[in-house]
């Protein structure tokens, strides 16, 4: 697209109700990406919720040295949540979506948009979307990091649901499906998001997909080493061998945890004196807000008999303390979880801190295709649809005895990671922004 010979700007508007300061993780592709969009020909335009007006996440202010001052961003409020608790609504998706839903206007009413860019897991604001390609004729794509609707916890018992799971899980069903089949392009995190779309809605199967994991800025370790000197909640042990995990906890990951525990436990038994100074770490384990989080990795740890040795701490903590903490762990692991088409995005940060890893995934994640490719000794790939934990404990076990005898050396092909930096994903997301809006229009 050009105007009297000079390349002309397109304008993205950006919908994004978590966003610095808000330490969230579904924040993180737009706030890397708008270090980028000017330089390839795009002017993005944000509209974000009030950090005033959202509890389920920290603040973290050197989020805002991480992305340029300049960019245009609109912050709107939300229905507080006092009230809107009584009636049963605590998602922010739902307390914002009027609030967004006027902005969204009064900006497309008032100038010319190319594109309307959802990337977000407060989901129901897509929902915006149709409505607005109806009424001001902008194509709109959606960032799918999540499940919107999940059917996982479907057939699992009400212990391990979420609470109010078939109300939230029915709106989220009614809402989807007015949604995704009217969005011009979809990215998703994962391959397996875009073949349950395709399976779930008829029609689907030529529309426009585009997998596109997050990246990753080694930026943000320097804005860590500049600002940060510890962590508020977590102070590890000088004494032990602290092995670390930072995100979210869930029963979901049982299966990878049970590995792992056994493992820690059978070492314990046969070789005492060597894993006796092993501790691990369990850290903003929970979506909840400070000191209401229930511990979901403890209780495993108590029954499998490694109480003493484990950590939780669901309180989240900011974004850079997170950095820190990887920087500062002895061995860092991460568990998978037995949703096969969940994908981790946040093994990126793992990788940059370069320090020795384990991740313990089903085979089938995009994490061990990543993990292959840069550091295949960090991976221990488990098939949860055929065989028990036990199948892997012995694996596990040789793997951390190994590391603590000083024979699992760090060897990380950094050289491969570029395709998975910040810049190559924000191209990736611009290709496909040009690709749906030179689509011809109906």
């Amino acid at each position: 697209m050009e105007q009297n010979g000079l390349k002309k700007v397109k304008r993205v508007l950006i919908i994004s109700p978590h966003f610095p300061p808000v330490n969230s993780a579904d924040m993180h592709r737009v706030r890397q990406s708008l270090a980028y969009f000017r330089e390839l020909g795009w002017e993005p335009v944000v509209i974000t919720v009030d950090e005033r007006c959202i509890e389920s996440y920290s603040l973290d202010p050197l989020l805002l040295h991480t992305y340029p001052a300049d960019i245009e961003v609109h912050k709107v409020k939300a229905f507080d949540v006092k009230y809107t608790r009584k009636l049963g609504l605590g998602s922010l998706s739902m307390r914002s979506y009027f609030h967004i839903k006027r902005k969204g206007d009064e900006l497309l009413k008032g100038r010319k948009f190319d594109l309307v860019y959802f990337s977000t897991t407060a989901f129901h604001v897509m929902a915006l979307g149709p409505g607005w390609k109806k009424k001001w004729g902008v194509p709109f794509i959606l960032d799918i990091q999540d499940p919107w609707r999940s059917d996982f916890y479907l057939d699992k018992p009400k212990s391990e649901r979420p609470p109010k799971f078939f109300i939230s899980y029915n709106i989220d069903k009614y809402l989807e499906g007015k949604t995704v089949p009217r969005a011009d392009g979809i990215i998703s995190v994962s391959q397996g998001y875009c073949t349950v779309f395709q399976q779930r809605y008829a029609g689907m199967s030529n529309k426009k997909f585009r997998v596109i994991p997050f990246g990753v800025s080694e930026a943000d370790f320097s804005v860590m080493e500049k600002f940060v000197r510890k962590a508020d909640k977590v102070e590890l042990s000088k004494d032990k061998i602290n092995l670390v995990y930072v995100g979210r906890g869930g029963h979901d990951m049982k299966f990878a945890l049970e590995i792992l525990f056994r493992a820690v436990a059978k070492g314990m038994a046969n070789n005492p004196e060597l894993f006796s100074n092993v501790h691990l770490w369990f850290v903003g384990t929970s979506y909840a807000p400070a000191g209401r989080g229930q511990k979901t990795i403890e209780p495993l740890a108590l029954e499998l008999g490694i109480g003493n040795k484990v950590t939780e701490v669901t309180d989240r903590i900011p974004y850079f303390e997170t950095l820190y903490l990887l920087r500062k762990a002895d061995l860092l692991v991460v568990p998978g979880s037995v949703d096969t088409s969940y994908t981790a995005s946040k093994i990126y940060p793992y990788i940059l801190a370069q320090k020795p890893l384990l991740a313990l995934f089903y085979k089938e994640s995009s994490v061990v295709q990543v993990l292959q490719t840069v550091s295949p000794e960090s991976i221990l790939a488990f098939d949860h649809l055929q065989f028990s934990p036990d199948t892997y404990v012995d694996e596990c076990l040789t793997w951390l005895s190994a590391y603590l005898l000083g024979e699992k050396k760090l060897i990380n092909n950094l050289g491969a990671f570029a395709p998975y930096m910040a810049k190559q994903r924000t191209i990736e997301q611009v290709d496909f922004f040009n690709e749906v809006i030179d689509e011809p229009r109906p």
